[in-house]
């Protein structure tokens, strides 16, 4: 029997030598100084590296792939597109590691991604003394009052410490929730500041768990559900909000807290990469039935828009080309995809 490259297979990242964290560290801090490949038109006029490209295509996109049909299957291809840019443009070939946040419920600042050494993805923020408890407050559920979701602050706030990434440089954004126009020179200019953490176990320990992973997986026999507690989607659960999705970004904290430019945090990739193996195995346990999508094509169904088919196309323009999303059902078909998860 002929030898499988190695490119098919996922780990998880503590499971790589610590040689292989180094040279995957290496990898992403290329692609971080390899530079943008967007039009030139005064779209982006902030994009200087292809790491500023990433953040932009999940930007423009994210009120049309976050609590919408398309949220798994399109992070799914934008996981793929980082996986190739990777390989292609940086030469690392072991296939994209992933975060299983149930080892790191009770000890963040300890985890092997985020304690700082050479073969991690760098450390807590600095300590910001005396922050009140963040509020979140979420709507589009079936009641019009809000569900009011409080977290205390985690161990860090500032721009991150210690390790690889401290030199890490955020240019787009921030985005105002406030009502505040946007426009291009604003959100997508160049806005140099640092990459800042908040290491929090709260949001995983209430979302994040191996049990919560399990019970997400074992408990839901349709796509509608499975995505809707998974996100923690106020039409589908009030009991449950934030889900597994929610408690790995505010675990995080700092900027992966943001839902429109978290990915400019390499702890991101990790993050979505777990999510995606949540998915994956939970297709495999009846791959024939769950093999399609579920609502609208924007964010809670705002603005209205259309129903959403697995005949409908997903991109990652201009470093992906559209392909359909049934298409992105199977990972080892090789039609785009070719990996599974160990």
């Amino acid at each position: 029997m002929p030898k499988l490259p190695l490119t098919p297979y996922r780990r998880e990242w503590r499971t790589l030598s610590k040689a292989d964290r180094r040279k995957f560290v290496a990898a992403v801090k290329c692609l971080q100084g390899k530079p943008s490949v967007l039009p030139k038109d005064g779209t982006v006029p902030g994009a200087i590296t292809l790491w500023d490209d990433l953040a932009y295509a999940h930007a423009w996109r994210t009120f049309f792939v976050h609590m919408s049909a398309t949220f798994l299957v399109w992070h799914r291809y934008f996981l793929f597109t980082y996986e190739t840019l990777l390989e292609t443009e940086c030469g690392w070939t072991q296939g994209l590691p992933y975060w299983e946040w149930g080892l790191d419920v009770n000890n963040m600042r300890g985890s092997p991604l985020f304690d700082g050494s050479d073969t991690s993805i760098g450390s807590d923020g600095v300590f910001v003394p005396g922050r009140p408890d963040f509020i979140l407050d979420i709507i589009g559920g079936p009641d019009p009052e809000p569900i009011r979701v409080v977290f205390p602050p985690g161990t860090g706030g500032g721009c991150v410490e210690r390790g690889p990434f401290n030199d890490t440089v955020v240019r787009l954004g921030p985005f105002p929730l406030d009502g505040t126009p946007w426009t291009n020179e604003t959100v997508y200019g160049n806005n140099p500041r640092c990459l800042d953490r908040d290491l929090n176990t709260n949001p995983l320990q209430r979302w994040s768990t191996f049990r919560n992973s399990t019970e997400l997986i074992l408990g839901y026999d349709n796509i509608r559900e499975f995505q809707g507690f998974l996100e923690g989607d106020p039409r589908v659960t009030t009991e449950k909000p934030i889900g597994i999705h929610g408690g790995g970004h505010w675990g995080v904290g700092g900027i992966t807290r943001d839902p429109i430019i978290s990915p400019y945090d390499p702890a991101f990739w990790f993050h979505h990469n777990q999510l995606d193996r949540i998915y994956w195995i939970w297709q495999n346990l009846d791959f024939n039935n769950r093999k399609d999508v579920f609502g609208t094509g924007t964010w809670g169904n705002f603005p209205p828009s259309p129903n959403v088919t697995v005949e409908d196309f997903i991109d990652v323009l201009p470093h992906q080309p559209a392909i359909k999303i049934k298409d992105s059902m199977n990972t080892v078909n090789g039609a785009p995809f070719c990996y599974v998860y160990v």
